[in-house]
């Protein structure tokens, strides 16, 4: 690769060669980094051009302007020469050359000559948060007698209270990002139509105020499409049924003038019912929603759907216990953000590159921000993508955290393996979130498992933002053997738990599910008597760990007393929030997603064997509680 070239990625954050899971330097072919510099509107297709687009770099940067946007933490400065900045309070300041020292928190507008520029003020770190314990969910999963066929947010009220009850100080929820509702229905919520608006397949119909308003007949009819409790979750019968029986409360509905975002949503939604769900295969006119009409009664319907979503997810909200809401990495091209947003999003896909266990490397299918654009734009697409989240949350998790640094692009029609890494101002993002968090006085947790840079987990713990500590993954790579490292050795600034959405569950773990299942249906990635020995091995190791931490004793123990023991791991180390699965804990094996397939495993549709009731008064249940009620509450 000529040194040109190098220099043109360079200064567009385009990788040239990255460091794989093992440390290894790996280049990237040149048509690649020329590919995904063409993502960014910057032609390298030949040698001229490329001299031609670095000479433009060298003639912006030889203007001395402003870059678009400038994020920096309270207490610092800017150069920036003489100017007027505009603060978001009002008032107004003459700039003498540099930034001051003492500027508020908060959103800001700078002007020195004809150019304005956003002025993001942001807290040095988050308070530190206090040493809880707490219940992650997923939510579809967790039904009561109450539920049409899922989970929905009157269940997590409900949850929710009983947590605070028995001293958790947190619930974490799976993403309830809106999907698209055209069937059939997207089961994963890590694929959404929308990160800034809610799945309204997860209202309580009979807890909407046009339900208590409407007459008795239309009740009853309400009532009589209740969706059943199934063995698995079937997101398009209770969509089916939810949508017919809003529509049935429809004319006793009341809705407010929605904000312009939300506007722009329930037109899609309306769209999409009539052109299909792929916008982009939409009749020209339609394919941006500057051009589109947005009114009629359709898009008022879905205006309200997002309405008693809001309000719902305000009830499931009790004192003392932090609701965390889950931020998916990206979104569905073909949905609502993909039209919204179209304008920062690029041609590309997020992934990941190849390695050990996937030798093509991964292509997840979600459109990356632009980080050109984002700067032009100020950052609000982010900033209003946590401000959606957060409007609701005590606060967020933000999935494969290491994106705010850089992300693994795909261009469109390419293999995962003919990508390369996008880099973002790190600090900027960082520091947006940071403001965002603040003002919702809001928890953060970034999930920084896999290979993620060391510089990932040191900036969030400096800014009291909390890593991901998993107990399946907590060995010493670097040592001979990989032992097992002791739960005092985990870092303080994490939130523990034992598996993860993606990971055996516990049961499943100790007894060998999840090498059955995946050798049921062809997905393992080494032969099965080999992959076995592998796994007992591995449970020997964890037995041995429990023994020496007392958990365990010397005899022979059944999975239920295994599993309690592994909750004593988290108790034993320094993080400051310990999370427990249901699925852990009532002897569910099967874990809810099952990463590498799609249609060969029922991701995202597995219930919990037991109902909401029957959770809290199971004797299993009680055990873990107690032993996790050691530990203070948020």
């Amino acid at each position: 690769m000529n040194d040109d070239l190098v220099a043109l990625a360079e200064a567009h954050g385009v990788a040239t060669w990255y460091e794989d899971g093992n440390r290894e330097r790996v280049d990237v072919a040149p048509d690649v980094v020329a590919d995904v510099l063409a993502l960014l509107d910057v032609d390298a297709s030949t040698p001229e051009s490329v001299r031609a687009e670095l000479d433009r770099v060298r003639a912006r940067a030889s203007e001395d302007r402003l870059p678009p946007t400038i994020v920096l933490r309270q207490g610092a400065t800017r150069a920036v020469g003489t100017g007027e900045l505009r603060c978001e309070d009002g008032t107004t300041l003459i700039v003498d050359g540099e930034l001051p020292a003492d500027l508020p928190l908060g959103w800001h507008e700078l002007h020195v000559g004809s150019q304005a520029v956003t002025v993001v003020v942001a807290p040095p770190a988050l308070p530190e948060p206090p040493r809880a314990w707490g219940w992650m969910l997923q939510l579809y999963a967790v039904r009561s007698a109450e539920s049409w066929g899922m989970g929905d947010l009157a269940d997590l009220a409900e949850f929710t209270r009983w947590a605070g009850e028995c001293g958790a100080g947190m619930v974490l929820v799976n993403p309830l990002h809106a999907p698209n509702l055209v069937e059939p229905v997207e089961p994963s919520p890590y694929s959404p139509s929308s990160r800034q608006f809610v799945n309204p397949l997860y209202l309580r119909v009979e807890q909407t105020d046009a339900y208590a308003r409407a007459d008795a007949d239309t009740r009853a009819q309400v009532d009589a499409l209740r969706a059943p409790n199934l063995d698995r979750i079937d997101y398009d019968q209770v969509w089916q049924a939810k949508r017919a029986a809003l529509e049935l409360l429809w004319p006793f509905a009341e809705v407010s003038e929605p904000a312009p975002a939300l506007l722009d949503f329930a037109t899609f939604c309306a769209l999409a019912e009539k052109h299909g769900p792929d916008w982009r295969k939409w009749p020209a006119e339609l394919q941006h929603p500057r051009d589109v009409q947005q009114d009629g009664d359709r898009v008022r319907f879905y205006v309200w759907l997002q309405q008693l979503c809001f309000a719902q997810l305000s009830r499931a909200r009790h004192d003392g216990v932090r609701v965390v809401h889950d931020l998916a990495v990206g979104v569905n091209p073909a949905g609502a953000d993909g039209w919204m947003l179209q304008d920062v999003l690029a041609k590309a896909s997020v992934g990941a590159p190849p390695d050990e266990f996937n030798q093509q490397g991964q292509n997840w299918g979600l459109p990356p921000w632009r980080p050109d654009r984002l700067a032009e734009q100020g950052y609000r697409p982010y900033r209003d993508v946590l401000r959606a989240v957060l409007r609701h949350a005590d606060g967020i998790r933000i999935d494969h955290v290491a994106g705010l640094w850089r992300l693994w692009w795909v261009p469109e029609g390419s293999g995962p393996e003919r990508g390369t890494y996008v880099h973002y101002d790190a600090e900027a993002m960082l520091g947006i979130l940071a403001l965002e968090a603040h003002r919702a006085n809001a928890v953060v947790i970034g999930e920084d498992l896999g290979t993620v840079e060391p510089e990932v987990t040191e900036a969030l713990h400096a800014q009291n933002m909390l890593g991901s500590t998993v107990v399946w993954f907590q060995r010493d790579h670097e040592a001979e053997g990989r032992p097992l490292i002791p739960p005092a050795a985990w870092p303080a600034n994490a939130v523990a738990s034992i598996s993860t959405h993606d990971l055996p569950t516990a049961p499943g773990f100790l007894t060998g599910e999840h090498v059955r299942v995946r050798s049921e249906i062809g997905v393992l990635a080494r032969p099965l008597a080999e992959e076995q020995a592998h796994a007992e091995a591995e449970r020997a190791d964890f037995l041995a760990l429990l023994r020496s931490e007392m958990l365990l004793g010397p005899d022979s123990a059944s999975v239920d007393e295994i599993v309690v023991a592994l909750h004593g791991l988290l108790v034993h180390s320094p993080c400051r929030v310990l999370l427990i699965s249901p699925y852990d804990v009532v002897g569910e094996v099967r874990q809810p997603n099952l990463p590498g397939t799609v249609s060969e495993y029922p991701n995202w549709k597995l219930p919990l064997p037991l109902d909401l009731s029957s959770l809290r008064g199971d004797s299993r249940v009680r055990k873990v509680v107690e032993l996790l009620s050691s530990v203070g509450s948020a």
